[in-house]
């Protein structure tokens, strides 16, 4: 019933292809006016890194090479394969349409009204999930400090905090995020730097070797382990998305927004696959837990405490840092809902600050599930949370990548000039949608993750279905094309 109320507030009554020739597509982008354009080319990038480094890598890479072993090197550059033509599509359509809808409002311009309301509701929902394990994860960093307070009071704290950075003008969220992911950055080329002075043995006892073939060999749970190893690689590149998202608020759109999804995606690669070959260089594999930060253990296995202390600290930013960009991105995809009608219009509200900060409120449901779940499930929530979030995420990635298809044969038919950033042709979509839909069905295999497919496919079934039951029974829907 709650999904029928919220359709039954829908407004879009036309068939989106059609309204593409008349002109609609400036029509749907403008109802999403209002948010000031205020976020310099820096701060697009630094929201990028922040929501992307996080979890995914500072904790998440643990489950990855479980899987994988010393060959979780090629898992990650096998997801950063699979992140760069999702890159070049959502930058070439952003940079067409630079809007805080970002690729759910593209679906709904290129595909149909089902496909803009679907990912951008699914999305904002797994969103939500992602903002609470966050938190999850910064309370399981702070067990290394304060390991008898309970994780729902550190959970809650941080709550409070990430809701009020986002509540804040949009100039000053974007600051408060460029320190806190630059905080990130250091760390990680410091993190580089000391890692690799460890294995080459420069300034300390080498390491050496050994650790990539001693413990069963490169790869010690064979291709499969590889392949299962890409679901966590591909989750370390989610977030870029919310570079897309920024358009709707970034100072100047059509150049800034493809310039910093190319140097969040460059600078995901060199972290993610240099830092993890340094880890499993340096740590044996086998004694990685998923209880703790791989990099963390790294600091631990040769005996610096006092760096690990800073690591754990670092990690603990990392997490903020990813939940204040998610959250962001989450409230502007509520915003983007209610604007087309399709959620209640309290939440395409903007306060004295231009920020929208019911959105924003709502938005943060998810960390008050975390809160009240990590009594319940403290040693599998994290895990739990990851595995449901991702299905949004792999959607969002599939459907961008369809809409790109229908996106530049819309401009090459009426001979319509884009900016042009991946290869000619449909191959790269095509490569990206095939290798998507092949982690989707891997999730299968992979503890913990299973439930995406077992909450996700029903979630759309439901979905779907409630859709097109409402649009055939609404008046409003026979517009042009119907």
């Amino acid at each position: 019933m709650f999904l029928l109320r919220c359709l039954a507030m829908s407004e879009p009554a036309f068939d989106i292809p059609a309204a593409a020739e008349n002109g609609r597509p400036a029509t749907i982008v403008a109802r999403e006016s209002g948010l000031h354009r205020n976020l310099t080319p820096v701060q697009l990038a630094m929201l990028g890194l922040g929501s992307t480094i996080g979890t995914g890598l500072f904790l998440g890479s643990a489950i990855a090479v479980k899987l994988a072993g010393p060959a979780v090197i090629l898992s990650f550059v096998a997801g950063a394969l699979i992140a760069l033509p999702m890159m070049w599509a959502l930058a070439e359509m952003a940079a067409a349409h630079p809007t805080a809808g970002s690729f759910g409002l593209y679906a709904e311009i290129y595909l149909n009204p089902w496909a803009g309301f679907a990912i951008r509701l699914t999305y904002w929902l797994c969103m939500m999930v992602v903002v609470g394990s966050e938190v999850v994860a910064a309370a399981i960093y702070c067990k290394l400090w304060f390991p008898k307070t309970p994780a729902w009071i550190w959970i809650g704290l941080f709550s409070l905090l990430i809701l009020y950075v986002n509540t804040i003008h949009i100039g000053n969220l974007g600051t408060f995020e460029y320190w806190l992911s630059m905080v990130k950055i250091v760390t990680i080329l410091a993190f580089l730097l000391l890692g690799s002075a460890l294995l080459f043995g420069i300034g300390f006892p080498k390491v050496g070797f050994p650790n990539y073939t001693a413990y069963r060999g490169f790869m010690p749970n064979g291709w499969k382990g590889v392949g299962l190893g890409v679901i966590l690689g591909l989750f370390s590149f989610f977030g870029i998305e919310v570079v897309g998202s920024t358009a709707g608020e970034a100072a100047n759109p059509k150049e800034a927004v493809p310039k910093a999804l190319r140097n969040t995606v460059t600078a995901l690669v060199l972290f993610y696959v240099a830092g993890l070959a340094l880890v499993v260089g340096i740590v044996p594999w086998t004694q990685i837990d998923m209880g703790e930060s791989p990099f963390v253990r790294v600091f631990q296995k040769v005996g610096i405490p006092s760096a690990r202390n800073a690591m754990n600290f670092v990690v603990l930013t990392a997490a903020l840092s990813s939940a204040v960009a998610n959250l962001y991105f989450a409230a502007r995809l509520a915003f983007s809902l209610a604007r087309g009608g399709y959620l209640p219009a309290i939440l395409g509200r903007l306060n004295k600050k231009d920020m929208p900060m019911i959105a924003v409120l709502a938005s943060g449901g998810g960390m008050v599930a975390a809160m009240i779940l990590s009594k319940y499930f403290q040693d599998s929530l994290f895990v739990f949370m990851i595995g449901l979030s991702s299905f949004g995420a792999l959607l969002a990635w599939l459907m961008t990548l369809l809409t790109h298809l229908a996106f530049r044969r819309h401009h090459q038919r009426r001979s319509k000039p884009y900016l042009q950033l991946g290869p000619a042709g449909p191959w790269a979509s095509l490569a990206g949608l095939a290798a998507i839909l092949a982690v989707m069905v891997s999730t299968w295999w992979v503890p913990g993750f299973r439930i995406m497919l077992l909450a996700g496919v029903p979630w759309l079934t439901v979905l779907t279905v409630c859709y097109f039951v409402w649009r055939r029974n609404d008046p409003r829907t026979s517009g042009p094309g119907e």
